[in-house]
């Protein structure tokens, strides 16, 4: 684990790396929820959370790029996507409600594509 100091120094990196994040002040999250958890908790946001959205993307894509310039970043085979996609659809595919609101909403564009056609057909 990297001690605060060196952790400081990384963060001025970041700073100088990219001069639109030289505040390094935390900025209060825009989002209703976190605000609304946090005074049931009793909790303020700090660090990664208290950072605006724009940033905390700026700072995770740093991460990104550096992970992948060190080989250390894992990347899908197709056989692992193939596997996790299996695994989302069978876990989503049980809850029976939302297949059929899924449903429903196929039907509805099909049909209604097929009405328009219809009508159009009948306009001329």
């Amino acid at each position: 684990m990297q001690s605060s100091h060196s952790q400081e120094e990384n963060w001025q990196n970041v700073n100088r790396e990219n001069p639109q994040m030289e505040d390094s002040t935390p900025v209060e999250n825009d989002s209703n929820n976190n605000k609304d958890d946090n005074r049931k908790t009793g909790k303020a946001l700090r660090g990664f959370a208290a950072m605006d959205m724009e940033k905390q993307r700026a700072i995770a894509s740093m991460g990104g790029r550096a992970a992948h310039q060190q080989g250390v970043a894992h990347e899908f085979s197709s056989e692992e996507a193939r596997a996790a996609g299996r695994k989302g659809g069978e876990a989503v595919s049980q809850n029976r409600e939302h297949m059929a609101a899924i449903g429903k909403k196929g039907g509805e564009a099909a049909h209604g594509r097929r009405r328009q056609r219809q009508q159009e057909t009948q306009q001329r």
